[in-house]
């Protein structure tokens, strides 16, 4: 089992089975601290691959404050639920997976990367309904199978 988490208000959890037909799945929409760290204790001793990411410039003063504040919230309750943490840019792990090709995705929106991603994410499992609130953490967690788990550091 693998867990992925694409962290920010619209990103979600899940954890996925070794043969990518079960998942179980926690959106950040309305969670709390206290539901992330009940969500992953249930997980203890599993690895789980977090999109390493930041604020940027474009972000507004409030809306860096809220993202920050969210990606505190995981890594505490990651920290506290005993899962073990992999770290990867979100360049790394579209590359690794083909969303990414050589050069940048200059010109690409933002509705048609998150589109590119959830149909890559349906191929990947097609047993689950995919929607753009998961897609990105199944990627994650479809990466920690496939890289995590061959020893390649995240």
């Amino acid at each position: 089992m693998m867990i992925g988490i694409d962290p920010g208000k619209s990103g979600s959890i899940v954890v996925v089975s070794d043969c990518k037909t079960d998942v179980d799945i926690l959106k950040f929409q309305n969670a709390t601290v206290t539901d992330v760290w009940r969500f992953l204790a249930k997980f203890e001793g599993l690895a789980a691959v977090i999109e390493s990411v930041h604020a940027t410039p474009q972000m507004g003063v409030t809306s860096a404050f809220k993202f920050g504040k969210c990606s505190g919230m995981i890594d505490a309750a990651v920290v506290a639920a005993g899962v073990r943490p992999h770290y990867v840019s979100p360049q790394r792990w579209q590359r690794k997976l083909g969303l990414i090709s050589k050069g940048r995705t200059i010109g690409i929106g933002d509705t048609e990367k998150k589109n590119k991603n959830k149909t890559r994410a349906q191929e990947l499992f097609p047993a689950i309904k995919v929607t753009h609130a998961i897609a990105d953490a199944l990627l994650l967690a479809h990466y920690g199978q496939t890289f995590v788990y061959l020893g390649e550091v995240a």
